[in-house]
């Protein structure tokens, strides 16, 4: 068989070998063993993945640039050249840097990358050095077969999602939009993975919408003092009261067109009917009947706003002039002004907020052809399963990307056994993920990116 000939009517040859299989493991547990903990505030130093990626990517025959904005903050971009010089180009990306782990935590150290009982364990197993992997893999397997896709992709390997993108996908969204001409649509993490939503229900939830993201840095002041004496102005107290609003506060239901779709799509597996296309359905009502596949939806219904971060005081005997809370603040699409007003409400008159960091919310249609060829590639390897639209509750590097006006999808795909929490996993302990799953996911992303 020729290399750009169909294996089967209608389908795309198919790439993907017992080398590729084995790479994606070896990908995942070499990229694991490189720690890249991003701690925040510039704490982090992901070259030596980046390095990693470029060279594999070399000996593909690609070409890929490094890029810092930082010394050590490194980012990978590589593209390939599709066989129709008229389409428009796809982005792939994927993070390299890592939430922090704590070794005494683990079953297994963070950073071993140990393959173990058919399963790759350490911090990255999921969030995301295996879908880093996963295309690093398929990309060596279309050298090795004389395959192009048809359109352009765009490979980005990026520093600093873990914080605030600014070495990362924002740093190159502002400094070199030239590398990503062309590129209307972008897929990355966190999307089609197996959600076991009861006997026989297997969901493959695929990104297509995020909050955005308010990070919140709140100020209260006060008149300094001494502890012994009665004091009105207590900065302390004022924070604490405002922190203590915020964290009560319950926010109004706001179903996006992103949560309408899978509301209804949800439904509808469940066998329940309904108006899903008026305002004014009850979703609280129907995620009670929805089990467990509720939670896909639960976190995006509305808006949130945690506290995470209290800073007051030095001394026990002394009142501060000043106290300092962070919140971690989320946004659907369309409701920033709510935000902002809700959160003028809730501070009060003693205590200042500002965004301390600030993303946009996104939407991606799921009408379009994009959305039908991630779900038929799914579906072509898991018939049974079932994929479904969700929005995101956190956000990822299509934020940035989409100031290029990328349209980007969650899309980082596994199947995964009943009982594999991969949710809980994310920023948790004993990140892993089995071996099967990153094989299903090689073969998935082999058939979506030829046939994009």
């Amino acid at each position: 068989m020729g290399a750009n000939e169909t294996s089967e009517a209608g389908e795309p040859p198919r790439a993907v070998d017992a080398v590729a299989l084995d790479e994606v493991v070896s990908f995942t547990s070499d990229l694991i063993r490189i720690d890249t903990t991003n701690r925040g505030g510039g704490d982090c130093r992901e070259r030596p993945a980046a390095e990693y990626v470029a060279e594999r990517l070399a000996a593909a025959g690609l070409e890929p640039t490094l890029l810092e904005r930082t010394r050590g903050r490194t980012n990978v971009v590589a593209r390939i050249a599709g066989t129709d010089p008229t389409a428009d180009a796809l982005l792939v990306h994927g993070h390299l840097d890592v939430v922090p782990a704590e070794p005494a935590d683990w079953s297994v150290h963070p950073f071993s990358g140990e393959v173990r009982d058919g399963v790759v364990w350490g911090r990255g197993a999921v969030d995301m050095k295996n879908m880093d992997a996963m295309v690093l893999s398929v990309v060596r397997a279309w050298a090795r077969s004389g395959i192009r896709p048809r359109r352009d992709i765009v490979l980005a390997y990026t520093a600093d999602e873990e914080a605030s993108a600014v070495d990362g996908s924002g740093f190159l969204a502002d400094n070199h939009p030239e590398l990503f001409e062309g590129c209307t649509e972008g897929i990355s993490e966190s999307g089609a993975f197996t959600f076991h939503a009861g006997p026989g229900m297997a969901l493959y939830p695929v990104g297509a919408g995020e909050r955005g993201t308010a990070w919140l840095k709140l100020t209260a002041h006060g008149r300094a003092g001494h502890g012994s004496k009665v004091n009105h102005a207590n900065a302390v107290s004022r924070l604490a009261a405002a922190v203590a609003r915020i964290g009560e506060h319950e926010w109004p239901l706001r179903i996006t067109p992103t949560v309408r779709a899978a509301l209804r799509e949800l439904a509808a597996l469940h066998g329940i009917d309904g108006d899903f296309e008026s305002g004014h359905f009850d979703a609280d009502a129907l995620l009670l009947k929805l089990g467990p596949a509720a939670e896909l939806v639960a976190a995006t219904v509305r808006n949130s706003s945690n506290p995470t971060v209290l800073e007051a005081g030095y001394k026990v005997n002394v009142i501060p002039g000043q106290a300092v809370a962070y919140v971690d603040g989320r946004m659907l699409p369309g409701t920033e002004d709510e935000f902002r007003a809700t959160m003028d409400q809730l501070t009060g008159p003693d205590v200042d907020w500002e965004f301390h960091h600030r993303e946009v919310a996104l939407q991606a249609p799921v009408d379009s052809p994009t959305y039908a060829k991630l779900r038929a590639a799914v579906e072509r390897f898991d018939p049974a399963g079932h994929v479904v639209p969700y929005c995101m509750s956190g956000g990822t590097d299509a934020k940035q990307f989409s100031r290029l006006g990328i349209t980007g999808y969650g899309f980082s795909p596994l199947k995964l056994p009943v009982g594999f929490d991969y949710q809980a996993l994310f920023h948790g302990v004993d990140e892993r993920v089995p071996v099967d799953a990153l094989h299903f996911g090689v073969r998935v992303l082999d058939h979506y990116l030829q046939t994009a």
